[in-house]
């Protein structure tokens, strides 16, 4: 008995200091996963929340398994679903995109698009660059040449936080592509990574506003000063909330945000819902001269398209004034919500969506022989090879982007932009939060994102069977119907005739010396 006693003492101890080993060991490797988080810069999850943001990257990984026994969800998600979402993370990293055993995407969901691939593919040996186009061309003194098909949209500085900001930046300049201000003005983040800028002019007129409000032809030059900003571009409305101004809360509005927009610190920043000297389309067309001849730079406006009686009338007038008066570019915002803070009745019903509005509005510029006069840029959703693909189906020259850029920062759509919570660092100005995003790594994934997507889009226009991807037209690409059968995009939106009275345009006069 004492033998057995002996032994059952001696077996404690040794579990006991089996535990204690094992618990030492355990915290050793905590702590060495708690390090090894904290210091990597790829992964602003696991920067910001060590060892249990591991967690995510593990279901995420055996969730490919599970699936198939419980659920069913790659291209069910809103407002992306997994599928979108996993190519742009792929692409970001320049790691093997393609994928196995078939498409998971049905072949016959309403509004889907096919493209039509060529017998004879364009061989590798024929491929060429993408076409430039030049913006503004004879009408603004310094008009802007770019190859760039896939660049990024409007996010304010202060939307956004200051390293993502950084990031694009920086990836926007190794791209070779351009980055959209947003309404929040331009700050010295834009400019460090030395990219080609597009410089918004929202409602509040933040960054170029005088002390009461309104437009300042000073601040005007300085920002065209920047030799990096290559265009300006008046929002009369966007995706997120046609019809009601920025929304920025005050716990966003930091003494650098403020200064930047020269608005009170801590306050809401909340823009007018429209531009108070724009009420009719002559003060739009006088605005875009005004800022035209200030600053020298080409001149467009961003809006949603709802209600389109409007166009005819524009472009009627334009005609009548004669084209050094009209927009040198018209950027069109789809519809279904965007990065910024909104009401859910303006996000969910209205305006229309950008696979309507996009060919309404190239049909209607064809139609009065404005289509060369006019450049068209497009977003909205278009995260995706063949979102751009079909853009430039539908005629747009260029695409922008805002969210397939923020998935490429590392956003994991917590839908969390409207507060400052945002877990991965990029719509929030708690440092806290923004530490997980560290710009020199990220950059990279934009770059990469950016320069995958523009290959892929080629890797389709040569498939059917065209040199450049700004040559596809309609008849490439086929549109899935309600009843699940594809038809012709070119019977959907068939190319109009030019009116007769227009189809020889308003003589182009070079461009004008700055009454300014």
């Amino acid at each position: 008995m004492d033998a057995l006693q002996e032994f059952a003492l001696v077996f404690l101890e040794i579990s006991a200091l089996l535990l204690i080993f094992t618990l030492g060991v355990g915290l050793l490797v905590v702590l060495y996963m708690y390090l090894a988080d904290i210091t990597q810069t790829k992964q602003a999850i696991r920067r910001n929340y060590p060892v249990i943001g591991r967690f995510r990257y593990f279901f995420e990984h055996i969730g490919e398994f599970f699936r198939q026994y419980f659920f069913a969800l790659d291209r069910e998600e809103l407002p992306f679903n997994r599928a979108q979402r996993s190519w742009v993370y792929r692409a970001a990293k320049n790691i093997d995109s393609t994928v196995a055993f078939g498409s998971t995407r049905p072949l016959n969901q309403p509004g889907d698009i096919i493209f039509l691939n060529c017998l004879f593919p364009t061989l590798t040996e024929d491929a060429t660059a993408p076409r430039a186009v030049t913006i503004g061309e004879r009408y603004a003194r310094q008009p802007y040449t770019t190859e760039s098909l896939f660049n990024i949209s409007g996010m304010s500085f202060g939307a956004l936080s200051v390293p993502a900001v950084q990031a694009l930046s920086r990836g926007a300049k190794k791209a070779g592509i351009w980055m959209n201000t947003g309404e929040g003005a331009l700050s010295p983040y834009h400019l460090e990574g030395g990219c080609d800028l597009v410089f918004q002019i929202g409602t509040a007129k933040y960054g170029v506003r005088d002390s009461e409000g309104r437009l300042c032809d000073e601040r005007l030059r300085q920002v065209a000063n920047h030799a990096q900003v290559k265009m300006f571009e008046i929002k009369m409305s966007q995706g997120a909330k046609p019809g009601k101004g920025g929304i920025l809360p005050g716990g966003k509005v930091t003494p650098l945000i403020a200064s930047t927009r020269g608005i009170p610190e801590g306050q809401d920043s909340i823009s007018p819902n429209g531009h108070p000297e724009i009420r009719c389309l002559d003060d739009l067309l006088d605005m875009i001269v005004r800022i035209r001849e200030v600053t020298g730079k080409p001149v467009g406006f961003k809006a949603v398209i709802g209600g389109y009686g409007w166009l005819d009338e524009l472009f009627t007038l334009i005609h009548r004034r004669g084209l050094q008066d009209a927009p040198d570019f018209i950027t069109i915002d789809s519809a279904d919500g965007g990065t910024g803070a909104a009401p859910q009745s303006l996000i969910d019903f209205m305006g229309l969506p950008i696979k309507c509005s996009l060919p309404l509005v190239v049909d209607k510029l064809i139609e009065y022989n404005l289509r060369e006069r006019i450049k068209v840029i497009c977003s909205g959703k278009l995260i995706n090879p063949s979102d751009v693909a079909w853009a430039l189906c539908a005629g747009a020259d260029f695409v922008t982007s805002a969210r397939g850029f923020m998935f490429a920062l590392g956003c994991i759509q917590a839908l969390q932009c409207n507060k400052n919570t945002c877990p991965t660092g990029i719509t929030t100005h708690d440092p806290d939060l923004q530490r997980g995003l560290d710009p020199t790594d990220k950059s990279e994934r934009v770059y990469h994102f950016a320069t995958n997507l523009s290959y892929e889009v080629g890797v389709i226009a040569h498939s059917c069977g065209v040199k450049e991807p700004r040559q596809l037209k309609r008849y490439h690409a086929q549109i899935i119907n309600e009843h699940g059968i594809p038809e012709p995009m070119e019977e959907l939106f068939p190319v109009p005739v030019p009116k007769p009275e227009y189809t020889v345009a308003t003589e182009q006069p070079v461009a004008r010396e700055s009454r300014a």
